[in-house]
């Protein structure tokens, strides 16, 4: 009985094995049979750029320390020495390649770090400052200023910053490339306000940027003591020509219409208040007024036909001239010339990389528009700056077009055009293609940018489409060849009649901007999510954009469980400042609500990561909590005690009674908090979120406890920390969301 029982087993086994080998038959078939395709449509090489991504983010997200360059450059060499004698097994061949350009992110990443590598400030100071001006932005209030240090107080140079950044609210009549000597508060730029939130600091680091602060009490003007090197008084000569030029826009127009043609020309968007940019971002078209993308693409192409036209005029040169290259060749050299002059921004560079390797595809008589010179692109732009993959500029840049290329056969309003048709019909049927055309583009550029722009900014603009289709063709018809005009005349004095006429369109843009952001809900805040499912998404939109073949559609797997972890954020239940200066706990009602006196800007972050759109004044002290000069309490729902000790002689009656303490102080050694967040704590971990289970709370952290990164100020290392209560603690470092803003929602081109 037994055995007929084991038989009888046996051949379900068998049958259930039999009926596998099918499947996973016709699966292998597929899969060969879409990297054959692969092969044939040479659609690999795109690859490569994501597998060297991929060894950039494995640096950022991986490493303690500086590693040695050699160690990915050996083993790229290791790897590239195989690759002939895997000419006859072309996936052996790909995936040596991809390992290869991996390594070679990962050395350029660590190339990067040892280029850029200077003194940060340890902690806040306040000395006599000595230095050249590198940069002058004017604001509506003062100016914020690039200063490379000669002298602050007494720091040697191994612990004094070589380049700073400070702010000033009095007029001085300051200019690039002045010596100047001042009283200066300077602090090192702040990490991140909360877990997985940017990390100023670390694009402060790669921006050679030391330490951030203002300018106090007079400015005194000196004479150099040497001549400065020429770079350095080109680059002043080309700032101050920049500011010149603000100036005589914003004079032509006046308003905030000035602001915002100035900064489209510029890149100098100091004089637009914040009701404008509110409005803007409302409206989904903050990036027209950020350069990149679209500013280069659309001054390249003002400048490839104004040039094409012209030579086509002459029949001399129309017929026996290749025009074409011609006006690529100049549109390539005008394009350059409006990226340094905008100011050589991270966001135009990549941007100008693009767009002349799109010019460069005609002159070797190539499709401008492909994805290998998508990926070409993208290799450039990361080995100049490899800490641009974690950043909205470069992932909403090359998402939108990688989309687009993608989208490129669904998106041309072919539909509409008919052979043979008469003059009316083609009339027609063109305005209704460019008004498909640029609805469909926009709804593309919109959904392969939403996983960056949500991670980001927690923000979505549902009007989005409709500001763009309204305000694009404005910009793209009228501002930006205005722009190109201007910037011709502006050398003759003629530019005066040009730039009224491009704040005629600007007040336009303003207009329908105005008009869409008063609609209801015109801006949507939405919770945070973590980094795994913007991993799952980003590698969607890979897998759905790169292959030629159906493989493609693997994508839509990670892309299902991308969506499902996004819509189910964790929320924190308590939010403490990187300096212990107060927090924000959740009440029973479900908002955020404060305790002490957390600072504004880090607040308005934890709002925007808890999906809540209010501004720090309207938030409100948590209700029942009991306040006195000496700290505050309270408790929670489930009865434990949250204190805020401000003075030390609250801490003895607070470590006996709080389970979680925090403080801008050390605690006593003998301490019975469970949990204490205090200076030491903070010190080594940053900004602290916390989740409420009924295990006890689930503690996040902005730094890993022990690492060391080149970004931190040295003097400040990750110091012995009290142990976490159950359940372990989980640690988090992410990035990006607008602490002393280095990009700004919607900068990258859609």
């Amino acid at each position: 009985m037994a055995q007929t029982r084991a038989a009888t087993a046996t051949g379900r086994v068998s049958r259930l094995g039999a009926a596998r080998r099918p499947v996973l038959g016709l699966l292998g078939a597929w899969l060969r049979a879409g990297f054959a395709r692969e092969v044939e449509q040479r659609r690999l090489f795109a690859w490569l750029a994501v597998a060297f991504g991929l060894g950039i983010l494995v640096f950022f997200a991986g490493t303690n320390g500086t590693p040695a360059l050699a160690a990915p450059l050996v083993a790229a060499g290791l790897l590239a020495a195989t690759t002939p004698f895997l000419a006859a097994r072309p996936l052996g061949l790909a995936l040596t390649l991809a390992g290869l350009f991996a390594f070679l992110g990962f050395a350029a990443a660590t190339l990067r770090v040892q280029r850029v590598a200077s003194p940060i400030l340890a902690r806040t100071t306040i000395a006599p400052l000595v230095g050249t001006i590198e940069g002058l932005d004017e604001r509506e209030e003062g100016a914020r200023l690039i200063v490379r240090v000669e002298s602050f107080g007494t720091l040697g140079p191994e612990a004094r910053p070589a380049r700073v950044r400070v702010s000033y609210r009095r007029a001085v009549p300051l200019k690039p490339g002045d010596r100047i000597a001042a009283t200066a508060r300077l602090l090192p730029p702040p990490e991140a306000a909360r877990p997985g939130g940017y990390d100023f600091g670390r694009d402060a680091f790669f921006r050679g940027l030391g330490a951030v602060g203002s300018l106090v009490g007079k400015i005194e003007i000196r004479p150099p003591t040497e001549a400065p090197a020429w770079s350095a008084r080109l680059a002043a000569a080309i700032d101050e020509a920049r500011n010149a030029l603000t100036r005589r826009i914003t004079d032509a127009n006046g308003g905030q219409a000035g602001a915002v043609a100035a900064a489209l020309v510029t890149g100098k968007r100091g004089l637009i208040n914040g009701e404008t940019n509110d409005v803007l971002r409302s409206a989904g078209i903050y990036h027209v007024v950020s350069i990149s993308g679209l500013h280069m693409v659309l001054a390249a192409g003002v400048v490839f036909w104004l040039v094409r036209a012209f030579l086509a005029l002459v029949p001399f040169a129309a017929l026996h001239w290749p025009i074409k290259k011609i006006a690529a060749g100049l549109a390539m050299v005008g394009v350059t010339a409006y990226c340094v002059f905008s100011g050589w921004d991270i966001a135009a560079e990549r941007s100008l990389i693009m767009t002349l390797v799109m010019l460069g595809a005609i002159l070797v008589d190539r499709p401008a528009l492909s994805l290998r010179n998508l990926a070409l692109a993208a290799l450039i732009a990361l080995a100049r700056e490899p800490e641009g993959v974690l950043g909205p500029s470069f992932q909403m840049s090359f998402a939108a077009v990688a989309g687009l290329i993608a989208c490129a056969p669904l998106i041309g309003g072919q539909a509409f055009r008919r052979d043979g048709a008469g003059r009316v019909a083609r009339a027609i049927g063109l305005l209704l293609a460019t008004v498909v055309g640029t609805l469909a583009t926009t709804l593309v550029a919109q959904v392969a940018t939403a996983p960056f722009a949500t991670y980001h900014f927690q923000t979505v603009q549902p009007f989005g489409i409709v500001g763009n289709a309204l305000t694009l063709p404005l910009v793209s018809l009228a501002v930006m060849p205005a722009a190109v005009l201007g910037i011709l005349a502006y050398p003759f004095a003629l530019d005066q009649p040009v730039w009224w006429a491009m704040g005629l369109a600007v007040r336009g843009m303003l207009t329908i901007s105005g008009w869409i952001a008063g609609f209801g809900h015109a801006t949507y805040v939405v919770p945070a999510y973590g980094a795994g499912a913007l991993a799952l998404l980003a590698g969607a939109l890979v897998l759905l954009t790169l292959p030629a073949s159906s493989l493609r559609w693997i994508g839509l797997a990670p892309a299902i469980l991308g969506l499902g972890l996004a819509a189910r954020p964790v929320r924190q239940d308590i939010y403490v400042d990187r300096e212990g200066a107060g927090a924000a706990i959740r009440e029973p009602g479900g908002q955020l609500a404060t305790l002490g006196r957390p600072p504004a800007f880090v607040l308005e972050q934890w709002l925007k990561a808890d999906g809540d759109g209010r501004k720090a004044g309207e938030v409100k002290p948590f209700a029942g909590a009991r306040c006195d000069r000496l700290g505050c309490s309270l408790d929670l729902a489930d009865g434990r005690t949250v204190a805020l000790a401000t003075d030390k002689r609250a801490l003895p009656e607070d470590c006996a009674r709080a389970e979680i303490l925090i403080t801008q102080r050390e605690a006593p050694p003998h301490c019975a908090a469970p949990l204490i967040l205090d200076r030491a704590f903070l010190k080594a971990h940053g900004a602290i979120a916390i989740r409420l289970s009924p295990e006890g709370p689930v503690v996040t952290t902005a730094r890993r406890p022990g690492e060391t990164v080149p970004w931190r100020p040295t003097a400040i290392r990750p110091v012995e920390a009290p142990p976490l209560p159950a359940p372990p603690q989980r640690t988090e470092t992410d990035a990006e969301d607008a602490d002393m803003p280095g990009a700004e929602p919607g900068e990258a081109p859609q």
